[in-house]
């Protein structure tokens, strides 16, 4: 699963998954509860720091 806002990209509603922890960031405007969810925990894959 990519960290990114799904308003990047070309994704019917429907096919949208958002993991039940993103309710915690917001129900109520969903574009905005994708932005705090990926500000809050970051890229899931990519370039360790190692």
């Amino acid at each position: 699963m990519l960290c990114i806002p799904v308003n990047m990209h070309n994704v019917e509603e429907e096919r949208i998954f958002r993991p039940s922890v993103w309710s915690a960031f917001g129900t109520a405007d969903l574009e905005g509860a994708d932005y705090r969810a990926c500000s809050s925990f970051g890229p899931l894959y990519g370039k360790s720091s190692a």
